[in-house]
C-alpha cells in the first residue's frame, strides 16, 4: 500500500490519503496542525532543505505497536510531496526490567517515563478504571498523574522508587509507587519501568464489591472520562474525514473519498455510541431493556462489516459477509445490534493473521435469528471463555487491544435486547462470536 500526502511550506497538511491522516491525528495532530508525525516530519524538512528527493526508511509509533514504513520525500514549488509505503507492522519496545511487586499481587496499572521524567506509558484502560485520562497524560511529566509524598525524589539520586507513597493527581487517590531503571545502549538513565498499586480502605456497606470489583456499576465519573477521551479524537476524524472526501484541500482519487466517507461515517456512529456509554449506568441496572423493533440482521451485519473495511485492508484481512440478497428478520434495536457487531468483526481482524478471512454468516435456529462471526486466530481457551465477558477483563492484557469492554457491553447489550452472546473455540483453531436475537417471521 502506498499513502501520498502534500505539505505546504510549513509542514501543515494540504491533503492525505486516509492512512497518513489517522496516524497524524493518532500522534495528537490537529486540522490546522503541522504534521505530528516526527520521523515523516524530519524527512520532509530534510528534503526541503536539501532541494532533492530523499527517501529513507523510519520507525513510526502507533497506538497498538510500531510501523516500519519507507518514505520518500519530494520538494515541488513549496510544497512536499510525500509517498508513505510498507506499512510493516513491529512489536513495539518492551522494557527488560520488571518493575518490583513489593505486595506479592499483580500492580493496578503500570507506567513509564523518559529520562526527563515525562510519560511515555500508561496502561491502556487504566484511567477508564482510575479516573483519569490515560492517552492525555503521555507526555507530560510524571508529576501530573502523582503527587509525591514529601522527600520522594523519582530519578534525582539515580535510585528507583522503591514502595513510595504518593497520590493520583486527578482523584487524590492514594497509591504506593515501585519502579526500576532503564538504562540506555550507553549505560546511562534512559527512564523509569515502573508500577502503581492502589491503597483502598474497606467499606462497610460493600464486601461483595470489595471481594468482587468486576460486578461493581459504572459510575459517573467513568463515564466523564470516557466521554472527555474519545469525543475530541473521533470530532477529529469525522471532520477531516469529511474534508477528505469534498476534496476541498485538493484532488484526491475516487476510491480515497469513498474511504474517507466510510471513515466519517463511523465516526459519526461512535459519537453516537459515546453518548450511549455516557448513559452506561442505566445499563448496569438489572431492570433495563431496550425497545424491540423489527430489523433485518443480515443488513446489519453487511453494514458492520462496510464499516470496517479499511481496517481490514490495512490489516490484510478479507471479511466476506452476508450477500446482498440474503435476509435474516429479527427483532432488536438497530443502532446497538450495529454495535455488538462491529464490535465483534472489529475483535475479529485485531486477532487474524494477515491473508486470513474473517466469515460473518447468519441463519435461523426454531426461534431464534443468528450472526456468526468466525476468525482463523489462536482461539480462546475454555477455562477464559467466560471471563471474557467480565468487564475490564482480557485474555492477555500484555497484547494490543481494547480496554476490556466491548464484550461486556455487548453481551449486556444482547440480553437487553432478549438476545445472548456467547462463543465457540477451540485453541488453535480460531473462535466464533455467535449474536442470538428473536427471530420474527
Amino acid at each position: 500500500m502506498v499513502a501520498r500526502a502534500i505539505l505546504d511550506a510549513g509542514d501543515h497538511i494540504l491533503s492525505a490519503d486516509p492512512p497518513i491522516e489517522l496516524l497524524h491525528m493518532r500522534a495528537g495532530g490537529g486540522v490546522s496542525d503541522r504534521l505530528a508525525i516526527a520521523p515523516i516530519a524530519r524527512v520532509a524538512r530534510l528534503a526541503r532543505r536539501l532541494g532533492i528527493a530523499v527517501s529513507r526508511q523510519v520507525v513510526v509509533a502507533d497506538d497498538e505497536g510500531d510501523l516500519d514504513l519507507w518514505i520518500q520525500a519530494r520538494p515541488e514549488t513549496g510544497q512536499i510531496r510525500l509517498s508513505v509505503s510498507g506499512w510493516r507492522d513491529r512489536a513495539a519496545w518492551k522494557p527488560a526490567a520488571t518493575p518490583p511487586d513489593h505486595t506479592g499481587m499483580g500492580a493496578d496499572f503500570r507506567w513509564e517515563a523518559d529520562a526527563a521524567l515525562r510519560l511515555t506509558f500508561v496502561s491502556p484502560g487504566a484511567g477508564l478504571r482510575h479516573g483519569f485520562d490515560a492517552q492525555a497524560m503521555l507526555g507530560r511529566p510524571l508529576n501530573a498523574l502523582f503527587v509525591f509524598d514529601s522527600g520522594t525524589a523519582p530519578l534525582g539520586d539515580g535510585a528507583p522508587l522503591d514502595g513510595r507513597g504518593a497520590r493520583l493527581r486527578p482523584t487524590d487517590a492514594p497509591v504506593r509507587l515501585s519502579a526500576a531503571i532503564r538504562h540506555d545502549g550507553m549505560g546511562g538513565i534512559a527512564g523509569l519501568v515502573g508500577a502503581a498499586y492502589l491503597i483502598d480502605e474497606p467499606v462497610e456497606d460493600d464486601e461483595d464489591l470489595a471481594l468482587h470489583p468486576g460486578s461493581a456499576p459504572l459510575t459517573e465519573s467513568f463515564t466523564a472520562g470516557l466521554d472527555r477521551a474519545l469525543r475530541t479524537p473521533l470530532a477529529r476524524i469525522v471532520a477531516n474525514a469529511d474534508s477528505i472526501a469534498a476534496r476541498s484541500d485538493g484532488p484526491i482519487a475516487a476510491e480515497y473519498a469513498d474511504y474517507a466517507n466510510d471513515i466519517a461515517d463511523a465516526g459519526r456512529h461512535l459519537i453516537g455510541l459515546v453518548d450511549n456509554l455516557v448513559e452506561l449506568q442505566a445499563i448496569e441496572q438489572p431492570d433495563f431493556r431496550l425497545a424491540a423493533t423489527p430489523i433485518d440482521l443480515a443488513d446489519v451485519a453487511r453494514r458492520a462489516a462496510g464499516l470496517l473495511g479499511v481496517r481490514a485492508d490495512a490489516a490484510g484481512v478479507t471479511i466476506c459477509r452476508p450477500g446482498m440478497g440474503e435476509g435474516m428478520p429479527a427483532i432488536g434495536d438497530f443502532g446497538r445490534c450495529l454495535q455488538i457487531l462491529i464490535n465483534l468483526i472489529g475483535n475479529a481482524i485485531r486477532y487474524s493473521p494477515r491473508g486470513e478471512e474473517v466469515v460473518v454468516t447468519v441463519e435461523r435456529d426454531g426461534e431464534w435469528a443468528l450472526v456468526g462471526v468466525t476468525d482463523r486466530g489462536k482461539g480462546i481457551a475454555p477455562e477464559d471463555q467466560t471471563r471474557i465477558f467480565e468487564k475490564f477483563e482480557r485474555v492477555d492484557p500484555s497484547e494490543p487491544g481494547g480496554n476490556g469492554l466491548g464484550l461486556y457491553i455487548a453481551r449486556r447489550l444482547a440480553r437487553a435486547m432478549g438476545g445472548d452472546l456467547g462463543v465457540e473455540s477451540v485453541p488453535g483453531e480460531g473462535a466464533t462470536f455467535l449474536f442470538r436475537l428473536r427471530s420474527r417471521s
